[in-house]
């Protein structure tokens, strides 16, 4: 260890696991952008029938008079995959239509864009 510099191999340390985190908040914000995208285009046209035919939800630009308008309720992720996997009210199961993936980008998507996320 260089005495002139005792700090300096923290230093470095430090900034290495800097660039690390930010380097992993960078593709994790890539994944994120995808999956609202995945969950967007699913819920326009992709489910079947698609959320938009019943929901309202402003970003969609959707106007669905059937369910909940979801700007308004403003449901987190865990309460959307729920009512996909399970259906609830008049809203059908999606689970034997929607893989997995496919139900958390939806989930995804109507919970950041209603304003829901947490």
């Amino acid at each position: 260890m260089n005495l002139q510099h005792p700090y300096r191999a923290l230093r470095r340390a430090t900034l290495a696991v800097c660039t690390l985190v930010a380097s992993l908040h960078g593709h994790a914000a890539d994944d994120g952008a995808k999956q609202f995208a995945l969950g967007k285009k699913l819920f326009v046209q992709g489910a079947a029938p698609a959320c938009a035919l019943c929901h309202a939800l402003k970003d969609a630009g959707s106007t669905g008079a059937v369910g909940p308008i979801l700007d308004d309720l403003k449901p987190d992720a865990a309460r959307v995959a729920n009512a996909l996997r399970n259906g609830l009210g008049n809203m059908p199961a999606y689970k034997a239509t929607l893989q997995e993936e496919q139900i958390l980008a939806l989930a995804h998507y109507v919970a950041k864009a209603s304003g829901g996320a947490r």
